[in-house]
């Protein structure tokens, strides 16, 4: 699987297709965390944008990569193993993105009395959690689940949104701990939320991996 991963990141780098996202990712936390602001909101800035940033991701990995090419790793190792590779490409990079993003907020946002190990756990498992929300509306809405590159794009936007504003979402749920943290006076700690993203971007992922194997 190693490898397959390598040549996943490769295929990605190469594209150069992960610029747009990335580009404007770094302007909405230019834009939105100022040095001074209370951390546990950037924290939570940073963490709402990496729902809509995971699925354009996912859908990049999981059409990048030419029919033919495509074709001869499915028969090496299996069209199973070619979807999980790229799924795991897109959220190894949403991570990444969103612990840099996670950073910047720790360094320039006031503490506010919290300490900072529990304030940068929390905001990590923030980011983990809708890093695995989005990852679950990129994989439920590209290849080879939704076809059409119109119909993908907009139940991205409209998966993305959804999971940001439904209460039954865990992405809803992280940021809303970290929102309410500064009135109770407590860092949360949004296991329940990790979990259900777990699950969440598990069950989409293994339901995209085996229509891909039906429809190699």
């Amino acid at each position: 699987m190693i490898p397959l991963l390598r040549y996943r990141c490769a295929l990605l780098l190469r594209s150069q297709r992960w610029l747009a996202p990335f580009a404007l990712y770094a302007a909405f936390v230019a834009v939105g965390i100022r040095p001074g602001d209370p951390v546990l909101d950037s924290l939570g800035y940073v963490a709402i944008g990496l729902v809509p940033l995971t699925a354009w991701l996912v859908r990049i990995c999981v059409t990048d990569e030419p029919a033919a090419a495509r074709e001869v790793a499915s028969a090496a190792v299996g069209p199973v193993r070619v979807h999980a590779a790229a799924l795991l490409t897109a959220l190894a990079g949403a991570l990444l993105t969103g612990a840099a993003g996670a950073a910047v907020a720790l360094l320039l946002g006031d503490p506010g009395g919290f300490a900072l190990a529990r304030t940068a756990l929390s905001g990590g498992l923030a980011v983990a959690v809708c890093a695995l929300t989005g990852a679950a509306v990129g994989a439920l809405c590209s290849r080879p689940l939704v076809r059409r590159r119109g119909y993908g794009v907009l139940a991205a936007a409209l998966g993305s949104l959804s999971a940001l504003v439904l209460a039954p979402s865990p992405a809803r749920g992280a940021l809303s701990a970290l929102a309410t943290a500064g009135r109770s006076g407590a860092v949360p700690l949004p296991l329940t939320a990790l979990a259900g993203a777990f699950l969440l971007a598990a069950g989409a992922g293994t339901a995209a991996c085996l229509v891909a194997t039906r429809n190699r």
